[in-house]
């Protein structure tokens, strides 16, 4: 019982730590709560700790950055991601991890792209309106790819969670997962 303990908290204080890189200046759409949620998914005994923690650092953040009117697709989207990350993260692998990081980006940048296409007065509501919202998404603004940021930021957050957390396991067995 103590080391799920342990565990819990330690995987805790990761994620909240990570959840503050939110807060920090950052690139536009560089964030870790998409490898929070994956993360989440595929580290914690009680899987939906591992939803609450990244949608709550959401929205504490959000409180603090600000709401705005594609929010439910934003959560829709990270809740979407963490039941990716439930599925295909059972048995995590760096193979494995790095294709559904890259999956979640896309999915993110899907949903959230038709959340700001739908209903909009600066898209028609036309297949070409919602084409033309999802290329204006992966251009580049101010030399900035949100797509292509958004995709590199899930990597990256991914990698560091992921393996981080392989290599603190690897130095404290406590850290590890009971085997069934």
């Amino acid at each position: 019982m103590k080391s799920l303990q342990i565990r819990l908290v330690t995987l805790t204080v990761i994620v909240l730590v990570t959840a503050l890189f939110r807060l920090l200046p950052h690139w536009p759409n560089v964030t870790p709560i998409a490898a929070l949620a994956l993360f989440g998914a595929a580290t914690f005994e009680r899987k939906w700790l591992g939803l609450v923690a990244p949608l709550a650092a959401l929205l504490l953040s959000d409180a603090l950055i600000g709401f705005h009117s594609t929010m439910g697709a934003v959560y829709g989207s990270f809740t979407l991601i963490w039941l990716l990350g439930l599925w295909a993260l059972r048995q995590p692998s760096a193979w494995r991890v790095a294709a559904t990081s890259v999956a979640s980006s896309v999915l993110f940048f899907l949903i959230t792209n038709f959340a700001v296409w739908y209903g909009s007065m600066y898209y028609p509501q036309t297949p070409a309106g919602l084409m033309t919202c999802y290329v204006a998404g992966m251009a580049f603004y101010n030399g900035t790819s949100f797509f292509l940021n958004g995709l590199l930021g899930d990597l990256f957050f991914t990698t560091v969670l992921f393996g981080g957390y392989y290599l603190l396991q690897q130095r404290f067995t406590v850290l590890r997962p009971a085997r069934a």
